[in-house]
């Protein structure tokens, strides 16, 4: 179940990066700041169209190399 967030808590993540934008089936999504995704859904509504659903992207991690290289040999992947 997707989390819910308070408006005061959605204000503070308006620049943050994670966000997709699905205006119908056939449309590729678009991702970015909820911010754009806001402007861009709501150009959708002014020209009469559905303006989409917003979702907040899965969580990601990084590696850095070193971590990348330990997990190639815990594989047994040369390095």
């Amino acid at each position: 179940m997707a989390e819910k967030y308070t408006h005061d808590e959605l204000v503070e993540l308006m620049k943050k990066p994670g966000w997709t934008l699905q205006a119908n089936e056939s449309d590729e999504a678009a991702s970015g700041t909820l911010e754009d995704l806001l402007a861009t859904s709501h150009q959708r509504q002014a020209a009469g169209h559905e303006p989409g659903l917003i979702r907040q992207a899965e969580t990601s991690i990084e590696l850095e190399m070193i971590e990348i290289e330990k997990l190639w040999r815990y594989l047994g992947l040369p390095v």
